[in-house]
């Protein structure tokens, strides 16, 4: 008996794709010569023919490492030429053989071995056969593709173990998946397999399914929605109400030729319009795109307003609004001739510094009317986002560019005024810092370059006039204080404020409620009434409101008699329009006490008249502090105890009488707070007349601060605290000699009738605050000799000008 199995030489044929099994009838087409032999020597012979894949399709001659080891013997049936060279060739396939050997120089024979099927347990096979069976069908049903009837039909009739064979044949999986199948002999095994890949297969169906109808249902949604815009473009056309000569988009490309952005702007302008246009017009992006495009056209990157560099005009703008202040008003035109001379205005950012309503916000509405620019302004109190300067991302709901870019396209210029308003008002956290994001802004070598997360493309900041404001330099972040340059305005003078009520606020309040000069007079008396005893303030702000309260007053009594008559205000008048004075006059002590002294202080109203008062009480050497006083205000005291305790003996004070005693210290008006590196010298005073029961001089107002050693250091706001000494009638102020300079500065005015003496240290002090010296009272040494007590030098008297 023949060997099934036994090794064999045949015809060899190479398939470039096709992967044929056993049992099934395949057609094919040859058209290399080789191949085309290898038909010829099989018809001619008994017809069969070994039929083998190869590993790569590409390769043109292949060689024995070029094809699989497991392919299909079988017999050609039926071969036709065709007219174009090619073979079409009919073959049947019988059984799976091994690749043994091959000789592909000159024609294609091979030597195969036929391999013999595996024997499966029935039972199994039988059930494996159904499930590849019934998998089959409902992938066919799923697939809705057309089957040959006879396929179905052999389906039914196949033995169990050329199943598997028949269903991989018809389905469309990859060719290496085909060629696995071939390779096995466990018909078991071969079921199982196909089994697996009709679910894979299956269940990629499903998915391409569901991918294609959730795309026919867009595309179902777009037409519907191209639809109804084609409807309503047509409606609004028979209405009047659209333009169909140009599209949106057409319009944004004109807005952006116009526009003259610089050309990496351009270029993103560009590129986002190309999406638009891609868009449906009513989706939510098209309308986030349509947003910026509209930022990007409507920003002034190249409209500019031509500067005017008159001094004279300059001088005039500032004169004309603002009374006083003449320092103020010389830094700027200083700035705008250094600005004339270069021909381009650019230098360090000015920062107007000084309390509420000295005039800091119109003088830079001054400075943009004097140069003809364009005034914006810019609130930073309590910013708390740096996205407010710089802008939010895009991708944020409601994202809209930073105050910066928002004010410049307010303007409609680049190179406006423009006034950052309470800088220090800045709000700092651990999360965010704006002030950070003020530096670039603020920085001449960076704004140049200003990059708004917004816009997300360069803006030139460097032709932008910055003016910033503040109430106090302490809140100011040092990177951001190092950037501008301080201007410092202090209050105004009992004097100013009568002037800028005479030539501006009367005249403001009158136009705003309808009166003339005809119908209402100010006296001097009466707006000297109203300052003193109406107003505490180092501005004109409060005081705005209570001359524009007397006109109402005035106009509702004028509409209410419907007389004729001119309005004279009196004070008489002013108390009974106001009613009764919030403020009483500061005045000095009516006599000599013992451990009161009258010192000098700044606060935000401008200067004030601090009374301290110290008592003895028996104790235990403790000092208790009263008025809500500051650190520095309290360590000051401290100092001060300290430096009398160390001089008890040339003070000639019994050493015993303080740990005996309890020194008590307040400062009335104790709601109020108090602080501030000033008040050291008349705490000292205040502390030494408590212990050697010496008054102090009522007339006298001092204010310096007290080292360890009797040292009177500088001290600031001496403008505002003489103002303060001339209100309350002192004649004869205490100051330190290192702030002998700053007289130069302080308006005559101030100055007339006060006696001002500038003082090194303590000892000379002592002289002027206190009735009698204490070493003169107890007959002690000088106080040159005294163990700590400075050296004294004559002290310089400022004569009263």
């Amino acid at each position: 008996m023949t060997d099934p199995t036994k090794p064999q030489v045949l015809p060899l044929l190479p398939m470039r794709e096709e992967v044929v099994f056993p049992q099934s009838t395949t057609p094919f087409f040859v058209g290399r010569k080789a191949s085309m032999e290898a038909l010829e020597r099989a018809l001619n012979g008994d017809r069969k023919i070994f039929v083998v894949t190869q590993r790569d399709a590409s390769v043109e001659e292949p060689q024995l490492a070029d094809l699989h080891e497991v392919g299909v013997l079988g017999k050609v049936l039926q071969v036709m030429r065709l007219p174009n060279g090619t073979v079409k060739a009919l073959f049947e396939g019988e059984q799976r053989a091994q690749l043994i050997g091959a000789r592909l120089r000159d024609e294609y024979l091979a030597q195969v071995r036929p391999l013999k099927e595996e024997v499966a347990e029935p039972d199994k096979l039988e059930a494996s056969a159904q499930r590849a069976r019934d998998l089959f069908m409902r992938h066919l049903k799923q697939s809705k593709k057309k089957t040959r009837t006879e396929l179905l039909k052999n389906l039914d009739k196949v033995d169990l173990e050329s199943l598997a064979d028949l269903i991989a044949s018809a389905l469309e999986i990859s060719r290496d998946s085909k060629q696995q199948l071939l390779a096995l002999t466990d018909p078991q095994v071969r079921l199982e397999q196909i089994a697996s890949l009709l679910e894979e297969e299956m269940e990629v169906q499903s998915l391409e399914e569901e991918v294609r109808q959730q795309a026919q249902k867009q595309i179902s949604r777009t037409q519907k929605e191209d639809y109804l815009q084609e409807q309503l473009r047509s409606i609004q056309k028979e209405l009047g109400q659209s333009d169909d000569l140009r599209s949106e988009a057409d319009e944004l490309a004109e807005q952006i030729a116009k526009s003259q952005m610089p050309a990496e702007a351009r270029e993103e302008a560009e590129k986002e319009l190309k999406k638009l246009r891609m868009m449906s017009p009513m989706s939510s992006e098209a309308n986030v795109v349509r947003n910026y495009l509209d930022w990007l056209v409507s920003m002034p990157w190249q409209v500019r307003t031509e500067d005017n560099f008159d001094l004279d005009k300059a001088q005039q703008v500032l004169d004309d609004d603002h009374y006083g202040l003449e320092k103020v008003k010389e830094r700027i035109v200083e700035y705008i001739a250094v600005a004339h001379l270069k021909g381009k205005l650019k230098g360090p950012i000015l920062c107007l510094v000084g309390p509420p309503g000295v005039g800091k916000t119109s003088l830079a509405k001054s400075v943009a009317r004097a140069l003809d620019r364009k005034f914006v302004r810019i609130s930073l109190g309590g910013v708390r986002d740096e996205a407010e300067i710089r802008g939010h991302r895009r991708t944020y709901i409601g994202a809209m560019p930073g105050k910066i870019v928002q004010s410049l396209r307010k303007a409609k210029s680049s190179n406006p005024v423009m006034l950052i308003d309470e800088i220090d008002k800045l709000y700092q956290s651990s999360i965010s810092d704006p002030s950070a994001a003020m530096l670039e802004v603020l920085d001449p070598e960076q704004n140049a370059t200003f990059m708004d997360h917004y816009l997300e493309v360069e803006y030139d900041l460097s032709n932008v006039l910055f003016l910033c404001t503040a109430n106090s330099v302490q809140s100011i972040p040092g990177p951001l204080l190092d950037r501008m340059e301080l201007i410092q305005l202090s209050g105004y003078t009992e004097l100013e404020k009568q002037h800028i009520t005479e030539n501006f606020l009367i005249a403001r309040q009158c136009e705003q409620h309808g009166l003339t000069p005809e119908r209402i007079r100010f006296r001097k008396s009466a707006i000297q009434e109203i300052i003193q005893h109406y107003t505490r303030e180092a501005g004109v702000r409060n005081l705005e409101r209570e001359v524009g309260k007397i006109c109402r007053k005035v106009v509702t009594r004028l509409v209410k008699s419907e007389e004729d008559k001119t309005v004279i205000v009196t004070p008489k008048l002013v108390a009974e329009l106001l009613g009764v004075p919030p403020f009483q006059k500061d005045a000095k002590e009516e006599a000599n006490e013992v451990g009161v002294a009258m010192g000098l202080g700044v606060t935000s109203f401008g200067g004030e008249l601090m009374l301290i008062e110290a008592a003895l009480m028996p104790g235990a050497g403790k000092i208790q502090l009263t008025g809500k006083l500051g650190d520095v205000m309290q360590e000051s005291a401290q100092a001060a105890y300290s430096y009398v305790r160390s001089n008890a003996d040339y003070l000639g004070i019994d050493p015993e009488l303080f740990a005996k005693s309890d020194l008590h210290l307040h400062l009335p008006e104790g709601a109020t707070p108090k602080d501030g590196p000033s008040a050291g010298l008349p705490l000292t005073i205040a502390i030494i007349s408590a212990f050697t029961k010496i008054p102090v001089q009522h007339n006298v107002a001092m204010t310096g601060e007290i080292t360890l050693r009797g040292h009177v250091t500088e001290i600031g706001g001496l403008k505002e605290k003489l103002l303060a000494a001339k209100r309350g009638g002192l004649n004869l102020v205490l100051h330190p000699l290192e702030n002998e300079k700053d007289l130069a500065d302080i308006p005559h005015e101030i100055k007339g009738g006060l006696e001002l003496h500038a003082i090194r240290n303590l000892t000379e002090a002592l002289e002027m605050a206190l009735e009698t010296h204490p070493a003169l009272l107890r007959g002690q040494k000088s106080p040159s000799e005294g163990l700590h007590a400075p050296p004294s030098e004559p002290a310089e008297a400022t004569p009263a000008q």
